[in-house]
């Protein structure tokens, strides 16, 4: 089982202090787990799920584009795997993505289209268009395509339209889109998700079912989602479809208090769902996506 979204982190350091106040005094002091979540921590967790492999996606409770735990957890965790936070406004934004990316275990970068730029990982904005203004860093895309990275997006389903700028002006790159696209699970999936279509016509192009306790209005098994999971699995295949936890974030209250094998147990109640769907939902798309 291959989870394509998880999170960990260090203690605080002089060199790498804890800058995020909203994730220090109230995200994560309400976890299930302990406050300093470390890859050891999480690969325990990981085992007690029954995970074979993961992601670890960077976590800005340090300053965002500090990517020194999720490197150090790819470098030194055969099982796990990174994707960085880096600001490609900034003026070395290309050589910053080529140094991340030369370490073992890199996978890509994440882009966080859901929060303003001044306020990145603070909050989010719906409304915010930056990365389309993303798309003239030539020098970073250059960069990106020269190491082959991943890039993973995080944006609300009205901000889809951006994406597919990027997807048009750098075709030869592969790309995931993280938790729904914060579509809400009340919404007709025909109507939120109508700007995934020209997306899916991109064979590089997946989308996540993560997160799934934030994007469902009801209890476990979060049967209200259901029609999104067919809806995206109809339109990209289940080669492209890929489930990510999202742990430790649901453990949060706010997020459902999911614990780890919740994550992804809830797909054994989705009716349509054969087995061989399961294994690709659950390991084979990523693999597959991630080259892994």
């Amino acid at each position: 089982m291959f989870d394509t979204h998880t999170h960990a982190w260090g203690p605080p350091k002089p060199d790498h202090p804890w800058t995020n106040g909203p994730l220090v005094q109230d995200f994560a002091s309400h976890f299930s787990t302990d406050i300093v979540f470390t890859a050891d921590k999480l690969l325990t967790d990981m085992d007690e799920a029954g995970v074979d492999e993961a992601v670890v996606v960077g976590y800005p409770i340090t300053n965002w584009t500090d990517n020194w735990y999720t490197v150090k957890a790819a470098e030194e965790n055969d099982r796990l795997n990174g994707i960085a936070m880096v600001d490609q406004f900034a003026p070395d934004a290309d050589e910053t993505l080529r140094e991340v990316m030369s370490h073992d275990g890199m996978l890509g970068f994440r882009l966080g289209a859901v929060c303003p730029y001044d306020e990145m990982w603070e909050r989010f904005d719906y409304e915010e268009t930056w990365l389309r203004d993303a798309i003239d860093e030539d020098d970073f895309w250059e960069a990106a395509v020269d190491t082959e990275a991943v890039v993973q997006i995080m944006v609300h389903t009205s901000q889809l339209d951006q994406a597919l700028e990027l997807v048009e002006a750098y075709p030869e790159l592969r790309y995931t889109f993280d938790h729904f696209a914060h579509a809400d699970a009340a919404d007709d999936p025909d109507e939120s998700f109508a700007a995934f279509e020209p997306l899916a016509e991109y064979d590089n192009v997946t989308v996540k079912i993560s997160e799934v306790a934030h994007t469902s209005n009801e209890e476990y098994p979060y049967e209200d989602a259901f029609d999104h999971v067919k809806w995206l699995l109809d339109t990209f295949g289940r080669e492209r479809v890929l489930w990510g936890s999202d742990f430790p974030n649901v453990s949060h209250p706010e997020f459902g208090g999911m614990a780890y094998e919740e994550t992804h147990s809830w797909l054994g109640d989705v009716p349509f769902l054969s087995d061989a769907d399961r294994r690709w939902l659950t390991d084979k798309a990523a693999r597959s996506f991630f080259d892994r």
